[in-house]
């Protein structure tokens, strides 16, 4: 009975450190152990484990994983505060009138939010931003078409390419599972990539909205270098490398909840 229930508290510390780990970025033992209230020697174990079975890989001091598919559910669940900072300061920027792009991802969801009872032609691929939005008759809504890819509420593509290559938006607000200290915008899911850089091109400013866990974050595949970006607007000052790198691409770098970073 007793090894049965130790069995069910490891699995349950496993599930927690893999959803710390995949939406927050790297982590290390310190901040975990923190987080699950357990000591530094159990969640070493525990990190041993899911590298063993193939779920992470362990850095120094502590861990990183490093996948595509998240599900939406529980990636919107993280951080909602300060996802909510940064669409606000985002809507802020958006005009009466205008055209914009919203990205995949729980931020532009966060921001999708803050656009009801706004005149506004609203593009996207995300499914939840089309749902938040359906029923506000003062946003325009046009929902890109594509594959579906069901755990992440997104469309994709070459149907999702060839519908941005016919369109044309003010704003883009683009989102990101990790910023390189070059600048350099990652994601996690080479699929979504190539939709990504269609919304680039298909967009006369591109912001990108990014929390501080996305510095460094994560990502394997390239979406963007700096260069393609005007704006990052994110909820704590960048590090100083990656925002020299912003700043000479011409990047303007706001802090959410004030004027400018």
């Amino acid at each position: 009975m007793t090894s049965s229930v130790h069995r069910v508290l490891a699995e349950r510390r496993h599930q927690l450190i893999l959803r710390a780990l995949r939406s927050g970025g790297p982590a290390s033992v310190t901040d975990l152990s923190e987080q699950l209230d357990v000591s530094p020697a159990t969640i070493r174990r525990d990190l041993v484990k899911l590298e063993e079975d193939g779920l992470l890989t362990r850095v120094h001091g502590g861990a990183v994983v490093d996948e595509g598919d998240q599900p939406f559910a529980e990636v919107a669940e993280v951080r909602v505060a300060e996802k909510d900072a940064i669409a606000a300061r985002a809507a802020a920027l958006v005009r009466d009138g205008q055209s914009v792009l919203l990205d995949i991802g729980t931020t532009a969801f966060r921001l999708a939010r803050q656009l009801h009872g706004r005149r506004l032609t609203v593009i996207t691929s995300n499914l939840v931003v089309y749902e938040e939005l359906a029923d506000d008759e003062g946003i325009e809504l046009v929902l890109l078409g594509g594959m579906l890819r069901r755990e992440y509420r997104s469309l994709v593509g070459f149907l999702t390419e060839d519908n941005l290559r016919q369109l044309h938006a003010d704003w883009l607000f683009l989102g990101t599972s990790g910023v390189r200290p070059g600048g350099q915008v990652m994601d996690t899911t080479v699929v979504e990539v190539p939709v990504k850089r269609a919304m680039i091109k298909a967009s006369d400013k591109v912001v990108l909205l990014a929390d501080t866990a996305k510095f460094p974050g994560t990502g394997m595949a390239k979406v963007c270098g700096p260069e393609d970006l005007d704006m990052v607007v994110t909820n704590a000052p960048v590090d100083t490398a990656t925002r020299a790198s912003l700043e000479e691409a011409g990047v303007e770098v706001v802090l959410a909840g004030k004027a400018q970073a």
